[in-house]
């Protein structure tokens, strides 16, 4: 978890900086709407990669319950990680398409209060 933490922040750490040199919030939104788009594919190839891994393991045990055991947990740790992805991926995509957001559309218009728009 600590790890995590760090690469999100290496991550996050320039799109700051150029939030804060803009002063705008809009393109903190838009930067960090675009470091989830780029890492969704990636996170997905690690989950496929994960259930491989446990097939190839499964499939190499060779005759060892417990080494089989352990490759079937892999590859139910890797379908359900895919199935939670795609559903929370489907869920989004529709909630967007419900309230009226474009998926297609790159640059995201931050709410204001008061019709004032945040300063330069």
């Amino acid at each position: 978890m600590k790890k995590f933490l760090i690469f999100a922040g290496v991550l996050l750490t320039p799109s700051l900086a150029f939030a804060q040199q803009l002063g705008q919030l809009d393109s903190l939104v838009t930067s960090f709407g675009r470091i989830v788009n780029n890492m969704v594919p990636i996170v997905f190839i690690i989950a496929l990669l994960v259930f491989f891994w446990g097939l190839a393991k499964y499939i190499l045990a060779a005759g060892s319950e417990e080494s089989k055991a352990e490759g079937r947990r892999i590859m139910v740790g890797g379908i359900i990680a895919l199935f939670v992805m795609a559903s929370v991926w489907g869920i989004v995509r529709w909630a967007q398409v419900a309230i009226g957001i474009d998926p297609t559309k790159t640059d995201i218009t931050v709410p204001t209060i008061g019709g004032r728009s945040p300063t330069r």
